[in-house]
């Protein structure tokens, strides 16, 4: 065709498409087209604009690719000032806590439960409320590695209840997590401890103390409701020995329903076991028992303050107390749980290791101890006082008394086809609150 013939082709190409390149037009000797100008030529070493794109449009007399609309990346969530929120660390703390038992199916938690209200249900609220917790955390617990020193039942009470638990240590915690508790649970108090601290494993020893009317005491042929009973010094020395036979370690498999006769966890240490001197309470005279032990399992103490009474009042032998420590079940009948109170827990393994390092605080509690006093006078005892005169549970309960037969078995005495475990039977799990 010759090279004219290819200028005259390549002319009418470009003014019929515009399908063009400058290099092409200088090839061939062509001016550039008029009112166009031509895209500067790429930097030695670029790479060629991309070509077959979906969404491009021309620009001037050379192509340029662009995408239709993109869409916005989308960014985390950001506070309302638009700012990322900090990023909090995670310690393990412990928290004492006191409350009364009142109203609550317990200390421990059920999740998925609303049926039966417990202690740590109001607990959860409250840190997730307060911002010491995600949300998820409290739908599972273990998130957050909590963990309580005891499982105290219902109706119980505590002075001195210790969690551990990792928590983000926000400002002002214990004010933020108090202001979403009702009054009578408070956070007493707070300390940084070992990152595998675990407050049931760590915890040496457990003080209980059960509040209850004197007259519980006084002998089966006096009215058991009788406001006017008055401890003598000889019924309490009485009392007293009684409980002193408990010190010592045991098989307790009599007083919990929980374990068999052969299970090795039946056996319980108690370090001291004693009833204190009579006050008086709104006209009533009420007594304070204490036991101290290393743990106890369910419903332990109410049994064991339970077959006190009932010898003392003339329902049992004094010999029923040594037949619980054989492998036959004696029907014991356990206290009411109103009385029942977590005083106080204890770490002295835990403090001898650690309390001394410079790092982390011994936890004994002591700046805590008039509070905990005041929380006792103001929230427990108020309620344990007005319960027994208004419902009288312990005037009722002690009403079933003469319903046990303390010389037989459990069987005999719950009646044909009871089911009573045998020496290997027994659940596995070791409760540690009463």
């Amino acid at each position: 065709m010759g090279l004219p013939g290819l200028r005259a082709a390549a002319e009418a190409l470009r003014s019929a498409c515009g399908a063009w390149t400058p290099r092409l037009g200088r090839l061939l000797g062509l001016p550039p087209m008029a009112g166009k100008a031509e895209a500067p030529a790429p930097a030695a070493g670029a790479l060629p604009e991309p070509v077959g794109k979906a969404g491009s449009r021309w620009r001037g007399g050379a192509r340029v690719w662009e995408d239709a609309e993109q869409p916005a990346k989308k960014l985390k969530s950001s506070g309302e000032d638009g700012e990322q929120p900090r990023k909090l660390p995670k310690r393990k703390i412990v928290l004492l806590m006191a409350y009364s038992g009142k109203g609550y199916h317990g200390m421990q938690r059920n999740v998925g439960s609303s049926q039966f209200k417990t202690i740590e249900d109001d607990l959860v609220s409250a840190l997730v409320r307060a911002g010491c917790i995600p949300e998820n955390h409290g739908e599972d617990m273990r998130k957050m590695s909590f963990q309580r020193c005891a499982r105290t039942d219902k109706g119980v009470s505590a002075a001195g209840q210790v969690v551990s638990l990792k928590v983000w240590l926000i400002d002002d915690i214990l004010e933020k997590i108090n202001s979403h508790l009702p009054s009578h649970i408070r956070i007493l108090g707070l300390k940084r401890v070992t990152g595998g601290f675990n407050s049931k494993n760590r915890c040496d020893a457990r003080t209980y103390v059960y509040m209850l009317p004197t007259f519980a005491f006084a002998h089966k042929d006096r009215d058991p409701q009788d406001e006017t009973y008055r401890l003598s010094a000889d019924r309490l020395r009485q009392v007293n020995r009684l409980l002193a036979r408990y010190q010592g370690t045991h098989n307790f498999h009599n007083f919990t329903s929980q374990k068999g006769p052969r299970e090795p966890s039946a056996q319980r240490y108690v370090l001291d076991m004693v009833c204190g001197e009579p006050f008086e309470r709104d006209g009533m005279e009420f007594a304070v028992i204490k036991v101290k032990g290393q743990s106890f399992m369910t419903h332990q103490i109410r049994k064991m303050v339970g077959l006190v009474v009932a010898i003392a009042k003339g329902y049992a032998p004094e010999d029923a107390l040594e037949r619980c420590w054989g492998e036959a079940k004696v029907d014991v009948p356990k206290a009411p749980g109103l009385g029942l109170v977590l005083e106080r827990v204890h770490f002295e393994t835990y403090n001898r290791r650690f309390g001394g390092d410079g790092l982390h605080e011994p936890l004994d509690w002591e700046r805590e101890e008039a509070e905990a006093q005041a929380f006792k006078e103001q929230h427990i005892y108020p309620t344990i006082v007005s319960t027994e005169r208004h419902e009288r549970s312990m005037a009722q309960w002690l009403s079933t008394l003469p319903t046990h037969d303390f010389s037989a078995t459990a069987s005999a005495a719950a009646g044909p086809g009871a089911k009573v475990a045998s020496p290997q039977e027994g659940s596995e799990e070791d409760g540690d609150g009463d």
